[in-house]
C-alpha cells in the first residue's frame, strides 16, 4: 500500500482569520510515483474546482500538474498561489520560488508584510471573440445596455473570455445559459466558459466566472487565471501602467476572494492573495 499526504488551503481569503472563505484547494505534498489516471480519479474524488499534485525534483524547481474533476490543466491561478504557499512549508522553495508547470515556468514570491503570495503570468495573447454583442447579452442573461464593451479571448496560460458589464446590477443578474455558452464559446482548448467583469471603482472590479462541471453550469469562487487574463484584457485597453488593482469575487456566493491584481512598467501581470492552511490528511492507494 502507498501512502500519499495532502494539504486542504483556502486561496485568496480575506485575512488570517477568514476560515471559510477564499477557494478551496488540495494539494499533494510529493506525488512521485502516483499515475496520470491515480492524480485524476483523486481530482474527481476530492471534488473540488482543482487538485494539485507536487513532483519534488531536487533542485530544480518542483513540478506541478494541476486537475479537475474532469481534466488536466496547463495553469489555474488559485492553485499556483496555494500549492506556493505548500512547497514553501514544505521547505522545497524560498519566499522566492519557482512552479514547473505545463503552461511553463511560474515565478511566485510572498510578501513577508502581508503574507500574502504573488505569481507572474506569462505574457499574455488575445484575440476578438467574434460573438455579436446581442448573442453575448443573451448568453449571460442580459440585455445588450447592460454589456460595457468588446468581450476578448485572453490567455496568459489558460485562455477565457473576458466579458465587460456595465454596472454591478447588471453583474447581480448574470444567469448564463448553458447551450448558448457551449455553443458560442471556443477557448482554445475547447472549452465553453465566461468571466463576467464591472470596475466599480478605478482600482476596483467585482467579477463572476463560469464553468461547467459534470452537474451542470457552476460559479467559480475565485479564479486566479482569469484575474491575470483581465491584467491582459486591460493593457490592451490602454490601461496606464503601473497600476495596482483590488479584484473581488464570490460574494453572490456567499464565499468572497479578495485578489490583488498589478500591471507593471514592463507591462508584467501579476495576481496575489493570502492563502490560509486548514488541515490535511493521507491517502491510502
Amino acid at each position: 500500500m502507498r501512502q500519499f499526504k495532502y494539504r486542504l488551503v483556502n486561496v485568496f481569503v480575506e485575512s488570517d482569520a477568514a476560515t471559510f472563505g477564499g477557494n478551496p484547494l488540495c494539494v499533494f505534498e510529493d506525488a512521485r510515483g502516483m499515475t496520470d489516471a491515480e492524480m485524476q480519479s483523486l481530482a474527481a474524488q476530492f471534488n473540488l474546482s482543482e487538485t494539485t499534485f507536487i513532483l519534488p525534483r531536487g533542485d530544480a524547481p518542483p513540478q506541478v500538474r494541476i486537475f479537475t474533476p474532469l481534466f488536466e490543466m496547463p495553469f489555474a491561478g488559485h492553485p499556483t498561489i496555494g500549492t506556493a504557499a505548500v512547497v514553501h512549508a514544505l521547505g522545497l522553495g524560498g519566499t522566492s520560488l519557482t512552479l514547473s508547470m505545463q503552461a511553463g515556468d511560474i515565478p511566485v514570491n510572498r510578501d513577508e508584510a502581508t503574507g500574502a503570495w504573488t505569481f507572474t503570468a506569462n505574457p499574455h495573447s488575445s484575440r476578438e471573440s467574434g460573438i455579436s454583442p446581442g448573442d453575448l447579452a443573451a448568453m449571460l442573461g442580459l440585455a445588450e445596455s447592460d454589456l460595457a464593451g468588446v468581450a476578448r479571448y485572453v490567455d496568459t496560460g489558460s485562455d477565457q473570455l473576458v466579458i465587460p458589464v456595465a454596472s454591478l446590477d447588471a453583474l447581480s443578474r448574470v444567469k448564463p445559459n448553458e447551450a448558448a455558452m457551449q455553443q458560442l464559446v471556443r477557448t482554445q482548448l475547447g472549452r465553453y466558459l465566461a468571466y463576467a467583469v464591472v470596475r466599480i471603482a478605478r482600482d476596483r472590479f467585482q467579477v463572476r466566472f463560469f464553468f461547467p462541471t459534470k452537474s451542470g453550469l457552476t460559479e467559480d469562487p475565485g479564479t486566479g487565471s482569469a484575474c491575470a487574463n483581465l491584467g491582459g484584457y486591460l493593457l490592451d485597453s490602454g490601461e496606464a501602467t503601473p497600476a495596482n488593482f483590488t479584484v473581488t469575487q464570490g460574494q453572490f456566493m456567499d464565499r468572497l476572494n479578495v485578489l490583488q491584481l498589478s500591471l507593471t512598467t514592463e507591462r508584467r501581470i501579476q495576481v496575489g492573495g493570502r492563502v490560509l492552511m486548514l488541515g490535511g490528511g493521507t491517502v491510502n492507494l
